[in-house]
């Protein structure tokens, strides 16, 4: 009996429910009416009537298909473990961030700091909005909360050397705020090179860093482990059936959102420029748009008081924005010839220095305190402030 309700439930259809299908067949369907008649509806002059609601029709069904995506990452989450499962989930999300950015700077605008508008926004909604209400609803729930610092520590080191080399440094060479053609090539491969080789660790020799330490502790050992890696050799095999179909599903919600960005992409520079609204607008909507659904997930995790995969999810996430935004963006400048501005400015430096700094010191014990998560908080506000009264 038991068998028989394990393989019904592991049937493809019992595997994707009535709000997913919705989600694939709506997204496709939005896919279909901009492939045939996106031109047309698009077409110069575009007006504000129509702008308004082809951004809206695409910003609800990027957003939808997006929620999609974490929803099925976050099944293969469970099925593959910490620290696998967050990973999937975190490179889903940055790469459709990645895709977005590259739809904006290949746009018939010309829009140079997309990339690094993009990725100073995300630092200041992950960092500070999300992990401040990370800090705050996990304690309010939980009171003060137990992370392994050795992976913090790890994430946050990566974030000061990618963010320092890629947002802050390109003010410092030959031309301010951009790298040169063997500057880029450089820092690229170097930044692939580290991100690749964190990676690898973080998913092999080093996974600890990044589990949820057992109480009253803040790491877990070697042989802990290596106890838990027997443990898991030791169990039934996973459902490779349920594998292969969330995975599947995960590619039918991300393709339409491949499809879909040139034509976002149109408006938001079109809306933008109508309005006269701040051009850094554009990497602010890129990142609420990809980083929402993911956020809420986090969210949840502190409050179900699984801090590590809190931060996983948060610090992981901006790790993985620079490590792969960064040669992105730059290679496609390299490829097409498109000016990219990497350097943010004085302002958004102070930011990026007061972020840092809180940060280290907000994850420099052995429980977090919802005391620097109003701090985290009060950073977003002012940032979201001077984003509009510069």
């Amino acid at each position: 009996m038991t068998n028989a309700h394990a393989s019904h439930s592991t049937r493809p259809a019992a595997l994707i429910p009535p709000v997913t299908w919705l989600r694939i067949i709506g997204a496709w369907l939005v896919v279909g009416l901009f492939v045939f008649f996106g031109e047309s509806i698009l077409a110069a002059p575009l007006t504000p009537f129509t702008a308004s609601w082809v951004f809206g029709l695409l910003f609800v069904t990027i957003l939808a298909a997006a929620f999609g995506v974490v929803h099925e990452a976050d099944h293969l989450a469970e099925q593959l473990g910490e620290p696998y499962g967050t990973l999937i989930l975190t490179l889903s999300i940055v790469g459709i961030e990645v895709i977005l950015i590259a739809s904006v700077l290949l746009g018939p605008t010309e829009n140079p700091t997309i990339g690094r508008d993009s990725i100073f926004a995300v630092m200041m909604i992950i960092m500070n909005l999300i992990m401040g209400i990370c800090l705050i609803a996990g304690a309010a729930r939980n009171g003060d909360q137990e992370y392994n610092t050795q992976g913090t520590s790890s994430y946050l080191s990566m974030i000061v050397l990618l963010t320092s080399v890629a947002l802050v440094l390109p003010n410092f060479t030959s031309v301010a705020g951009e790298f040169s053609f063997k500057q880029a090539v450089g820092i690229s491969a170097l930044t692939i090179v580290l991100y690749g080789v964190f990676l690898s660790m973080q998913m092999s020799s080093h996974r600890r860093f990044f589990i949820q330490p057992p109480a009253g502790a803040m790491a877990v050992r070697i042989q802990e482990q290596a106890d838990d890696d027997a443990t898991a050799a030791q169990q039934a095999p996973r459902d490779v059936r349920s594998l292969i179909v969330r995975s599947a599903v995960l590619l039918a919600l991300i393709v339409p959102i491949v499809l879909l960005a040139h034509y976002l992409a149109v408006v938001m520079d079109y809306g933008i420029e109508a309005t006269g609204l701040p051009l850094a607008l554009g990497g602010v909507l890129i990142a609420i748009i990809v980083f929402t659904p993911e956020s809420m997930t986090a969210i949840k995790a502190a409050m179900n008081n699984e801090m590590q995969r809190a931060i996983n999810l948060c610090h992981g996430a901006f790790v993985s924005t620079v490590g792969l935004t960064v040669p992105a963006v730059l290679i496609i400048g390299l490829l097409t010839g498109k000016q990219v501005i990497m350097g943010i400015s004085q302002t958004e430096t102070v930011l990026f220095a007061i972020t840092l700094v809180l940060s280290l010191l907000s994850f420099n014990g052995q429980r977090t305190s919802p005391i620097q998560g109003y701090m985290h908080l009060v950073v977003f506000v002012v940032f979201g402030l001077l984003l509009f009264y510069p």
